[in-house]
């Protein structure tokens, strides 16, 4: 079991950037794939991104692609979400989501484990 913590989410205007970070702990960290996710109000969870348990392969929604960059520390216990050229649109509580398998993936119902989010508010 693992369990997951994200922090630094906030309020920023359109254009800007924030970091994220997804602390995991647990046993066997190394061997979860770690995703994030956004749901914004009166919307359905969406994948976001994904890395994979070595932290060589990352998998982006069309939507972020080019402005956001997921990443993993070498001890693969720090996710983090670099969020670049921010868009109102962008604005949602974002999650981070651990799954075993060795696939990288989006689905959302495959995830066995889930932060508690944290707030990004992109105003234009």
């Amino acid at each position: 079991q693992v369990q997951l913590v994200e922090s630094g989410g906030g309020s920023v205007q359109a254009g800007g950037s924030l970091k994220l970070s997804c602390e995991v702990s647990g046993r066997s960290v190394s061997d979860y794939v770690v995703g994030w996710f956004r749901q914004a109000p009166g919307k359905e969870r969406e994948f976001v991104a994904v890395v994979s348990r070595s932290g060589n392969y990352t998998h982006y929604a069309y939507a972020v692609q080019g402005r956001f960059t997921i990443s993993r520390t070498n001890a693969k216990t720090t996710v983090y979400l670099q969020m670049n050229s921010l868009k109102p649109e962008d604005t949602a509580v974002y999650y981070c989501a651990a799954d075993d398998t060795i696939y990288i993936h989006g689905y959302a119902n495959e995830y066995d484990y889930w932060g508690q989010g944290t707030q990004v508010t992109v105003s234009s």
